[in-house]
């Protein structure tokens, strides 16, 4: 049982897991394949449930898109995942889950079960630009979001010609390795002026997304390179891609968080045990400014009532 599961989590489809089982000298069908991989169920389900302790100040958010057979269809679902840095600097993987689309509802429900686990001391959300999850990040969790700068360069080079392609991230770029963010804010303004002629569509989306897309520079400088794109979580997807890539279509949603939650379990001990991703001391520093915050405002609150 144990080679078939580790098999199965290590990307082994349930068609190649009895060749490695004969090569232990045993027969094992697939339908006994898929028997014992549903032994995983209850380590997953402890992990997906498990009580969150502690401050996560910053909190990544994705999705991937999987094939799953649902009613006698084959159907595109939404694989989501919230990726955290705790206040000790140590990342891990807090959430996963399957929706059937990437909508504000379903967003909205997802955050809530994170505050019910205990999810707090969230200070910036980096995502990419879906509208209705930075509608349900506000109300949920009611702090800055971050839009994720590699997403909208590419969504903006998009909006380019070939030719045009080399000027635009040459001024797009250096807006988010600027040296503070006064510096990259002069940078959004130079940048305007020169896309406004050439490239007006460019240059409406740059200066609709200027507070969004500079957020991170709010924040320690030893972070930004982290903060500033979705790349740390998508890292984790592509890992999770390799995996579900050799499933191809998932006979259900189940089957689909078994895999990817065995994959993010097998990748959240390996972060528990290495190196901290941001210092302890780097976090201090916001994690009292957020609890200094919150004790005055629940003492201005104390003394209206």
């Amino acid at each position: 049982m144990s080679v078939v599961q580790e098999a199965y989590v290590a990307g082994v489809s349930t068609r190649k897991v009895d060749q490695v089982v004969e090569s232990l000298g045993l027969r094992i069908s697939k339908s006994e394949v898929s028997r014992i991989c549903q032994g995983l169920d209850e380590q997953v389900d402890a992990f997906r449930n498990r009580p969150l302790e502690g401050r996560y100040p910053y909190l990544w958010l994705d999705a991937k898109v999987e094939r799953v057979r649902d009613g006698g269809r084959v159907v595109r679902k939404a694989l989501v995942l919230a990726y955290g840095v705790h206040e000790s600097g140590y990342r891990e993987v807090i959430a996963l889950d399957v929706g059937e689309a990437e909508t504000e509802a379903f967003w909205r429900s997802f955050l809530r079960g994170l505050v019910e686990r205990g999810l707090s001391g969230v200070q910036l959300v980096v995502s990419d630009a879906h509208a209705g999850l930075k509608k349900a990040i506000a109300q949920v969790l009611g702090c800055p979001w971050q839009r994720c700068t590699v997403h909208f360069l590419r969504e903006a080079l998009g909006h380019a010609r070939r030719e045009q392609q080399p000027m635009l991230a040459a001024l797009l770029r250096p807006i988010f390795n600027a040296d503070a963010g006064e510096q990259a804010r002069e940078l959004v303004g130079d940048a305007l002026d020169r896309l406004r002629q050439p490239l007006p569509k460019i240059a409406e989306l740059l200066e609709e997304a200027e507070e969004d897309l500079l957020a991170f520079y709010g924040f320690p400088d030893a972070h930004w390179p982290k903060l500033r794109s979705t790349n740390p979580l998508e890292r984790v997807n592509r890992e999770i891609g390799r995996r579900t890539d050799v499933v191809g279509i998932f006979p259900n949603d189940k089957s689909l968080i078994r895999l990817a939650a065995s994959v993010v379990i097998e990748q959240n001990d390996e972060w528990l045990v290495g190196h901290r991703y941001l210092s302890a001391h780097s976090l201090n520093t916001i994690v009292n400014e957020e609890k200094e915050t919150k004790t005055k405002q629940e003492n201005r609150e104390l003394t209206t009532a």
